[in-house]
């Protein structure tokens, strides 16, 4: 039982620490935007402008990121934790079904109400290979991307045989999706990393907090058990 305990301790403590060593580099990303830091703005530029004219000069590859963006679209990982939620729930998993659902919801409004606090103008060209709607910072795609396969992965990892498999996609879809966004020209560097530290901050969070609530419940029923 102690070991389990230390087990649960250990998990809460990590994830804790990862929500704070994930949300400290955001928030230094977003006080540089608020503050217009010139080097900041300076390496979004050198950054988009190159990258939008290889995708201007190449309209396949730009054709091939739209249509990634658009598979891997935020509503996608929202269908793939509902999806989710209702297996969890078949397998008697509704604690981990909770998780789910609160973690993504959590994470898409959180997103929501940051663009809407920054209010960051997204790139904009003479000639744009894509246009997108709404504010820039942080990027919705970088961020569900990177909260909801790290979703995906937590919640396989121990049903799957191929580990390396999940995790490597995992790693290179959210990371495609959020280059493939600076490609089209739709966000900033600064807007897609900042939605992947976002993104994994919530989910550690979440884990922390489940994990906690979860400690607690074994302690109340040891105490009634006794």
């Amino acid at each position: 039982m102690r070991d389990q305990e230390r087990a649960l301790e250990a998990r809460v403590a990590a994830a804790a620490a990862g929500a704070v060593v994930l949300l400290v580099p955001f928030a230094v990303i977003a006080a540089l935007i608020v503050g217009n830091v010139d080097w900041l703005h300076d390496l979004d530029h050198d950054v988009s402008v190159p990258v939008h004219d290889f995708s201007l000069a190449h309209p396949g590859w730009a054709s091939f990121m739209w249509w990634w963006c658009l598979v891997f679209d935020p509503w996608t990982w929202r269908a793939a934790a509902l999806a989710l939620v209702i297996w969890l729930v078949r397998r008697g998993a509704r604690p981990s079904a909770w998780w789910v659902g609160v973690t993504t919801v959590a994470g898409g409004l959180l997103g929501m109400l940051l663009k809407l606090v920054f209010e960051r103008d997204r790139p904009s060209f003479l000639d744009p290979v894509a246009t997108a709607v709404g504010y820039s910072f942080p990027s919705g795609h970088a961020l569900n991307n990177a909260l909801g396969a790290a979703v995906v992965v937590m919640v396989l990892w121990p049903v799957v045989r191929h580990r390396r498999l999940l995790l490597a996609a995992g790693i290179a879809v959210p990371a495609l999706t959020g280059l493939f966004r600076i490609g089209l020209g739709v966000h900033w560097l600064s807007d897609v990393v900042g939605g992947w530290l976002f993104g994994l901050a919530v989910v550690a969070a979440t884990t922390a907090a489940f994990a906690v609530k979860t400690k607690r419940r074994a302690r109340t029923k040891a105490t009634v058990d006794v």
